[in-house]
């Protein structure tokens, strides 16, 4: 790889999304991060996302608003009245927002295009998200088929690589490597249902898996917690 090669980062605010950024800076990436308003239930994630972007050294950062997607509904992030559950499920989980990823990738397809990008990074992981659908190795590898064809760059034979490094990582794994990289998770947010401060509310599922995984990692957790919430 060509030293100082571009990469656009999908950058939620979240864990997960923060360790992939700190991978492709590690790797010598110039980052360019993007983060997608979806019609989620708080903009406090967003928020975490530029100030991450901006602490890790990105060289540019977007938010793009395609909130029109929540309008749909058919999740608990998107629709105020469907209730975050406080319990483990099984199979696609309520918190799934339809073609999300899909959706994702396709936005920042186009801006690697156009800022002649080798790669994209996403931090989807199949261990801890095993009943998202596009969060599994077989959605990514049809996503670089999609990258492959229906871009400029791929049909003159150089495609976007499409990197999605967590994909088989544990949660302890991603926060030690993470760790190792000088992530501040303390900046970071995954709770699905935090309040106007950020504070997480302890009981989601996105809560319990990081939680368990800070745990797992021998790691101190940073996470703000709402009070009495844990």
């Amino acid at each position: 790889m060509t030293q100082y090669a571009r990469a656009v980062v999908l950058l939620s605010g979240g864990l997960d999304s923060a360790t992939t950024l700190a991978m492709a800076r590690d790797e010598g990436f110039d980052c360019y991060t993007m983060a997608v308003h979806y019609g989620q239930r708080h903009r406090v994630e967003l928020d975490a996302s530029r100030a991450l972007s901006e602490a890790m050294g990105a060289q540019e950062h977007r938010e793009l608003d395609v909130s029109a997607i929540g309008a749909f509904g058919g999740s608990a992030l998107t629709d105020q009245a469907v209730a975050v559950p406080e319990t483990r499920s099984e199979g696609i989980p309520v918190t799934y927002v339809p073609a999300r990823n899909t959706l994702f990738l396709s936005i920042a397809l186009g801006w690697a295009e156009v800022l002649n990008a080798r790669a994209i990074f996403i931090g989807v992981n199949a261990v801890d998200y095993s009943g998202y659908p596009d969060c599994r190795p077989a959605f990514i590898e049809a996503f670089r088929g999609l990258a492959a064809v229906a871009t400029k760059a791929g049909v003159e034979g150089q495609p976007t690589e499409i990197r999605a490094p967590l994909i088989d990582m544990t949660k302890a794994e991603i926060i030690r490597a993470g760790s190792a990289l000088g992530v501040d998770y303390a900046r970071t947010i995954s709770c699905y249902q935090p309040d106007a401060d950020g504070r997480a509310c302890g009981r989601c599922d996105a809560c319990y898996l990081r939680r368990q995984g800070f745990e797992e990692a021998g790691v101190p957790d940073p996470t703000r917690y709402i009070p009495a919430s844990r």
